[in-house]
């Protein structure tokens, strides 16, 4: 009887029978099959996105209670633990509620908010509370807010949107490049107060949505030079101005009166520390205190630690819960449980491309790419800060360092993304594809240029 061309599986079906009849009733079988499975997969959030986030929150509550010695009062050893998990619990619900919320949505209250991150940021500037030495939070019906925490994710979701629009083969819309900058910029210029690294933040992760939208080396060397003359100006402006009387907030409590503060005398000592870099021979003070101290931590780990809650330096460290959590981790797991954490935020950061690669719209792409890699680079600036390769600033170890309002956030970016990887279809179905673009606006129907149609 003839042949015909057939695919890989069918041809295991031909050699083992000769009936045309049997041959065609499996072929029928496993293409239902597959159907099915597919139906059944569509609205589930991925497996090893909440696998990774549930380590995460048992790594922060271990550490957290492990570095929260100097918290702990007479009455109750539990008070910072229950504290923390008070936060991480509201936080699982905002990752429970977003997860099962259509990601089109979220697109269409960005710049809601933005405008309110925004407005809040801009408040804190004026009218906000010292906390360490910072004026940087508000305080609103009894809870603190940082909004520069809200400012980031909500740059995502609005980098993500106008991407999403602007989405070409092979690059980005001058358009779109031109709206992006000028989000950057405007936000990451009233960050600036807050703190160089949320800037910086802001800016590298625009950058990688750049590369990843496979934008066009001309386009983002001007976008690069843009950031740089910012820079330069913010620089020029802050750092040439006369040395304040400030105090280093090194040591400082959780001071909270409502008091203008001038942190460039804190910035200029900051980076004149680091470019000194710290000796061994030198006395701990109250200007390197965190960063001599941390150092002792990491070296008390060595290489297999010294096992969770056994830290000599948590009692000394100052924001060994929330600034220098990295420090406590090392010194509790060794450089193997530091290097296992970090491997596991990559790991996000693999898991999201893998989803994003496959996404048939550009907008869930960005999206989830967009929110990993503020996740995973705030993680890696808190470890570069804690292993002295930056300079000492205050950047949270995302879902472990102590701190509500980044907990909240950073939760709030985990749901966004399980909502991408429950309702983002992942295949080449018309019917599934159309059903996806009604929930989207109209302007946010652009393919993703780096589609991967085969079934997982």
């Amino acid at each position: 009887m003839p042949v015909t061309k057939t695919s890989t599986a069918e041809k295991l079906i031909i050699s083992e029978t000769v009936d045309g009849k049997k041959i065609i009733s499996k072929l029928s079988r496993s293409n239902s099959t597959r159907d099915e499975s597919s139906k059944k997969s569509r609205f589930k959030s991925d497996p090893y996105l909440w696998g990774i986030y549930v380590m995460l929150l048992i790594v922060g509550v271990i550490e957290l209670f492990s570095a929260s010695s100097s918290e702990v009062t007479s009455s109750n050893v539990y008070t910072p633990l229950i504290r923390h998990s008070i936060f991480l619990g509201i936080g699982f619900v905002i990752v429970l509620g977003l997860q099962r919320i259509h990601y089109g949505y979220i697109s269409r209250f960005a710049w809601v908010f933005a405008l309110l991150s925004l407005g809040l940021l801009i408040l804190s500037s004026l009218i906000g509370i010292n906390i360490n030495g910072a004026q940087r939070a508000l305080r609103i019906a009894g809870f603190t807010i940082q909004p520069a925490e809200m400012v980031k994710l909500a740059v995502v979701v609005i980098l993500a949107t106008i991407l999403g629009r602007h989405q070409r083969p092979g690059d980005v819309a001058t358009p779109g490049v031109v709206q992006v900058a000028l989000v950057v910029i405007v936000f990451s210029g009233l960050t600036w107060r807050n703190g160089l690294t949320n800037m910086l933040l802001i800016m590298g992760v625009s950058i990688s949505m750049f590369l990843i939208g496979g934008i066009k080396w001309k386009k983002l060397l001007v976008v690069l030079g843009v950031y740089a003359v910012l820079g330069a100006c913010l620089v020029g402006f802050k750092y040439l101005s006369p040395d304040t009387n400030e105090f280093d907030d090194l040591q400082s409590g959780a001071a909270t009166e409502q008091v203008k503060v001038d942190r460039t005398g804190t910035q200029k000592g900051r980076l004149a520390r680091y470019l000194a870099g710290t000796n061994p021979e030198d006395p701990i003070d109250d200007l390197n205190r965190q960063v001599v101290l941390s150092k002792f931590a990491q070296a008390n780990g060595g290489i297999f630690g010294r096992g969770p809650g056994n830290s000599r330096e948590t009692a000394r460290l100052p924001l060994a819960f929330s600034d220098y959590i990295y420090s406590i981790i090392i010194e509790d797991t060794g450089l193997v449980g530091g290097i296992i954490l970090m491997a596991i935020y990559l790991l996000l950061l693999g898991r999201a491309g893998r989803i994003a690669y496959r996404c048939s719209r550009a907008f869930p792409a960005f999206l989830i790419l967009g929110c990993a890699v503020l996740i995973v680079f705030q993680a890696l600036v808190h470890m570069a800060i804690v292993t002295a390769l930056f300079p000492v600033s205050g950047q949270p170890l995302p879902l472990i360092s102590k701190g509500g309002t980044s907990v909240l956030v950073m939760s709030a970016a985990i749901g966004i993304m399980l909502s991408v990887s429950r309702y983002a279809v992942r295949t080449g179905d018309k019917k599934q594809i159309g059903a996806e673009t009604n929930v989207l606006p109209a302007d946010l129907h652009t393919a993703n240029a780096t589609e991967y149609n085969s079934v997982e």
